[in-house]
């Protein structure tokens, strides 16, 4: 899908819900419709998405899950899916985009959802300038945690190819 957002930061949702990446990246560019969680909630609309500063232990392993979910989802085999993804575009440590929450459900088709609740979501679309933000549990207002701003978001592509 790959929908811009065109929001101003202004005018951005105050709530964001930090995921980490790679599944950050698979929400914002519309692939990935659930995200899933151990926790249930009465959030509906529209949140920022933002991708997080932890890089776990099993990044690697996550992003081979990655590679296999996208070609199922998409039909991108990794090279394909190479030639359209910039490495800077997989953020950490910023708000990168936008999904509305439309439902939780303990159960769904999607070959995305596991576990014990997952948010469906619609409408993803990235921010082609992130917003750097240090994140927190859950959902979080994100304009209440901009200080250190003028730190630039954190990019990992020498470290940490995501394909």
């Amino acid at each position: 899908m790959n929908i811009i957002c065109t929001l101003q930061e202004s005018e951005l949702p105050a709530l964001a819900l930090s995921v980490r990446q790679p599944w950050a990246h698979a929400i914002v560019r519309g692939w990935k419709d659930i995200e899933n969680r151990q926790w249930n909630t009465n959030q509906r609309g529209r949140v920022c998405i933002h991708a997080s500063a932890f890089i776990n232990r099993n990044f690697e392993e996550d992003s081979e899950s990655y590679r296999e979910v996208l070609n199922d989802c998409v039909g991108a085999t990794p090279m394909s899916y190479m030639s359209r993804v910039d490495q800077e575009d997989v953020r950490f440590g910023a708000i990168i985009g936008v999904a509305t929450i439309v439902d939780v459900v303990r159960c769904h088709d999607s070959p995305w959802f596991f576990g014990r609740y997952g948010f469906v979501l619609e409408d993803q679309q990235y921010l082609p300038t992130p917003v750097t933000v240090k994140g927190a549990l859950g959902f979080f207002d994100w304009r209440q945690r901009l200080q250190g701003r003028a730190e630039r978001t954190i990019t990992h592509p020498a470290q940490r190819s995501l394909l």
